[in-house]
């Protein structure tokens, strides 16, 4: 582990103190490097070096909205190599909200949250992501699983980077 000094003045240390107070952080350096790794993420992401991610789709949408559960299951389940599980939660007689996990490629992920929160009756839809390296691995339980256009997809992890 590396160490470095770096000065603040008062008011701005007192206002960080607070943040981390405030946030349950133990100690200065936990909120330092959570903030790097924040700052470091956002810059990766805006540079679009992400080549692989890990996500989560939110969005709260009303279930009386006609056939729209059933559409956001279809695509889900045409994605099924990018969406990794699905929470479900209804909020009142009406809205329920979705935390989609998703993986794999940014440009992928990304397409198939933007195409989602499009959809008239989605409401409120955020997508969080976290870059990662994909680590291809063989497949070894016997059969594979074929992609929509006939290709197995890569098998392996997905470790978040920072």
């Amino acid at each position: 582990m590396e160490r470095f000094t770096i000065s603040l003045d008062e008011d701005l240390a007192r206002e960080f103190d607070a943040l981390i107070a405030a946030r349950g952080y133990s100690n200065r350096s936990e909120a330092v490097r959570d903030i790097l790794r924040a700052q470091l993420e956002s810059n990766r992401l805006a540079r679009e070096e992400a080549g692989h991610c890990i996500a989560n789709l939110s969005y709260v949408y009303n279930h009386h909205e006609r056939e729209l559960a059933e559409r956001v299951t279809h695509d889900q389940h045409e994605h099924h190599d990018l969406c990794v599980a699905t929470l479900h939660a209804h909020l009142d007689h009406d809205n329920c909200m979705e935390s989609v996990i998703l993986r794999g490629p940014t440009a992928e992920v990304r397409a198939f949250a933007d195409a989602l929160i499009a959809k008239p009756g989605i409401r409120h839809g955020a997508l969080n992501l976290v870059t990662a390296e994909f680590g291809a691995q063989s497949h070894t339980h016997g059969h594979s699983h074929p992609h929509a256009d006939g290709h197995a997809p890569p098998h392996g992890h997905y470790r978040p980077r920072s």
